[in-house]
């Protein structure tokens, strides 16, 4: 780091109680348990970061960047005054006013970021439309998409290769072998020639040797994680070339494309506990991919057998429409089963907040994140923040967390990822997303008027610290600054609803975790009681434990209006979030269904992006949140006991697992990264 914090100010924040979040039945902060799980690196002595350590490597990561800035491109560099900066960052951050996303809490100020200079772990969200698969390149955009994802990016992409009209030929016979690197390069290169040997003519067939590949369970250095073994590359070769090989002297269809999108990210997220997810974008005049998820149409891919199971489930599938069209023929499915989400790519490419005129400034937007929050181009990423509306009393001092906020995401764009292409878009566009969670309990608590002004008025006082450092910092003024994520469990540290949602559970519920079967705090969970029970996906390897909690939330989501929900995410995307607003409208099927046609003519040319879900009869095993009675609760308090983590934190604890990218709990699915 070239930029440090006295010890003796980090002195005195040491031994001060941390204001985690969800005070759990028996008194354990299930902020604290999220921390220790998901963000708490292990130190070179073997011990868990606390969260005054995190709190340090993140600040002093942030303003190392800067500074490194400032020294290289020869700019003034104040000292003293970023001092104070720095240390009003780190009280705001250590009193949850603001964060880092959950990337930036696992990876800013590491050795990946700060001293190789790569910002590929810290971004978010990032697009790659199919229709640069040239007749030259065809395999480019999945490519970017697999190593993206082993990144723990998000990764939207579209079908629009289809229009390309290229064509799958029959590979000539080839007995060589190819040997795969051990690395996460070698993964993408791999996947990058077997795609080529069916894509472009004339081709070699292409047989792998994976012998150099670790096998699961060892550690993976530089990036965090254990290794999958070459198991789940061996199944996306297999599985690739049997979707090519019923295509060979025909045209790729847009099912194809979402196929082996699919595929790639099923392979990526095979073999731990972090998250992943894929957006795949298409057109609602596509009637295969209407049905890409119905398994009378596609069985295989929809299939739910353990023996062998389907991969439709990849991907949030969404349509992209303007405001005008006929959205009647997707109003069934979405009553059904939640899809497809719906993008007004119009609206997101004209406008900024929808209080303001149309700037065009986004014209080149080719789609979004898997989210649904960030306007992108093809190839392009982007880095989020989150602040906490509820941990400030006034406007103004939520003012002062703001520009801290944006100063760490305007920060990571000073960093360059380690693709070219990227990078082209990512310095010329600078976009950020400054995210604010807590919406839905502020306007319960202050009220709908109050939560405007708070929206309005910060997002002037953003578009002015914007002016004032991408003017010291000699760089262009950011394209797209604000949005609201889903949040999820960064959330859970502040113990807030998250992003513009109403929290699932209510006051009362309890909140599943998965943890790794060799995390040492399952046995703690175990001896105080809590209940525990094996992943029902992955049984061997995972563990779900349940957290009865008691919220300060007024309501839970079952308690609001469908209406309701789409109004306050209108608000945000008027008068807050000049990307977008990432939100999942949920309804009852049975009582609101109906609405969901009105819903969707009420609010184009209000949102840019919705999303449904169906609740109450749509559930699965193990759901993230389950509202319970007071009386289970009261229970909870004399059956369990509180956990002792200070053999957590000297080291008797597994390492992070990391963040990847969309903080929303329909993401929590298994990932890898292999580097």
């Amino acid at each position: 780091m070239s930029f440090e914090l006295d010890d003796s100010f980090v002195d005195g924040y040491i031994g001060r109680t941390v204001p985690w979040g969800y005070s759990d039945a028996a008194g354990n902060s299930l902020g604290e348990i999220t921390f220790l799980r998901t963000y708490s690196r292990k130190k070179e002595d073997g011990s868990k970061e606390t969260w005054v350590d995190v709190c340090r490597r993140v600040i002093e990561g942030m303003f190392s960047i800067q500074r490194d800035w400032a020294f290289a491109n020869r700019l003034p560099w104040d000292e003293e005054k970023a001092r104070g900066t720095a240390e009003d960052a780190f009280d705001r951050m250590f009193h949850f006013k603001w964060t880092p996303p959950g990337r930036g809490l696992w990876m800013m100020g590491t050795a990946l970021v700060n001293k190789q200079r790569n910002s590929a772990a810290l971004q978010n969200c990032s697009f790659v439309s199919t229709a640069d698969m040239t007749p030259e390149h065809p395999a480019e955009p999945f490519a970017f998409l697999m190593e993206a994802s082993m990144l723990g990016i998000g990764v939207g992409f579209d079908l629009k290769g289809v229009e390309n009209n290229l064509r799958v030929y029959r590979p000539h016979s080839s007995s060589s072998k190819w040997v795969i690197p051990d690395s996460r390069e070698g993964w993408v290169r791999s996947v990058m020639r077997l795609l080529e040997s069916y894509l472009l003519p004339d081709s070699t067939e292409i047989w792998f040797d994976y012998s150099e590949i670790r096998p699961a369970g060892e550690p993976i250095r530089t990036f965090g994680g254990t290794a999958a073994g070459p198991e789940p590359l061996v199944k996306l070769h297999t599985q690739l070339r049997r979707v090519l090989e019923r295509r060979v002297g025909a045209p790729l269809t847009s099912t194809d494309i979402l196929d082996i999108g699919n595929l790639i990210g099923v392979c990526v997220v095979s073999g731990n506990v972090r998250r992943s997810a894929e957006l795949a974008l298409g057109s609602i005049d596509d009637p295969e991919f209407l049905r890409a998820k119905d398994a009378e149409w596609f069985p295989e891919r929809n299939s739910y057998d353990p023996e062998a199971p389907g991969w439709g489930w990849m991907s949030n599938n969404s349509v992209e429409v303007q405001v005008g069209d006929d959205l009647s023929r997707i109003v069934e499915g979405i009553r059904r089963n939640g899809e497809p989400g719906v993008v007004w790519m119009d609206t997101s490419r004209d406008y900024g907040r929808l209080t303001d005129a149309p700037n065009y400034k986004d014209h080149r937007a080719a789609g979004y994140n898997p989210c649904a929050e960030q306007t992108l181009e093809s190839f392009e990423c982007c880095t989020l923040v989150e602040t906490y509306l509820n941990r400030h009393e006034t406007l103004e001092d939520y003012k002062k967390t703001l520009k801290i906020a944006y100063l760490y995401a305007k920060t990571v764009t000073l960093l360059p990822t380690h693709w070219p292409r990227t990078n082209s878009i990512m310095q010329r566009n600078r976009r950020i997303g400054t995210s604010m969670s807590g919406v839905a309990n502020f306007a319960d608590r202050r009220g709908m008027q109050e939560l405007r002004r708070w929206m309005d008025e910060g997002y002037n006082t953003i578009q002015h610290y914007d002016d004032v450092y991408s003017e010291w910092l000699c760089v262009r003024p950011s394209i797209k600054t604000t949005t609201v994520k889903p949040s999820g469990t960064v959330s859970i540290l502040a113990g807030e609803s998250p992003g513009a949602h109403w929290a699932p559970g209510g006051e009362f519920f309890e909140r599943r975790i998965r943890f790794a079967n060799t995390d040492p705090m399952v046995t703690l969970f175990r001896w105080a009681g809590y209940d525990i029970e094996p992943a029902s996906e992955s049984p061997d390897t995972t563990s779900v434990v349940a957290f009865p909690i008691r919220s300060s939330a007024k309501r839970s989501e079952k308690d609001v209006s469908l209406f309701e929900k789409a109004h306050l995410a209108a608000m945000a995307q008027r008068y807050w979030s000049d990307n977008s607003v990432s939100v999942t409208l949920s309804f009852d099927q049975e009582t609101e269904g109906e609405h969901i046609g009105t819903v969707l003519a009420m609010y184009e040319g209000q949102l840019k992006t919705a999303s449904f879900l169906p609740q109450g009869n749509l559930t699965y095993p193990q759901m993230p949140y389950t509202e319970i009675e007071p009386d289970d609760f009261s229970a909870a308090e004399l059956r369990l006991m509180p956990v002792d983590l200070s053999s957590v934190y000297a080291g008797n604890a597994a390492d992070a697992i990391g963040e990847a990218f969309c903080t929303t709990d329909a993401c929590e699915v298994k990932t890898i990264t292999n580097s």
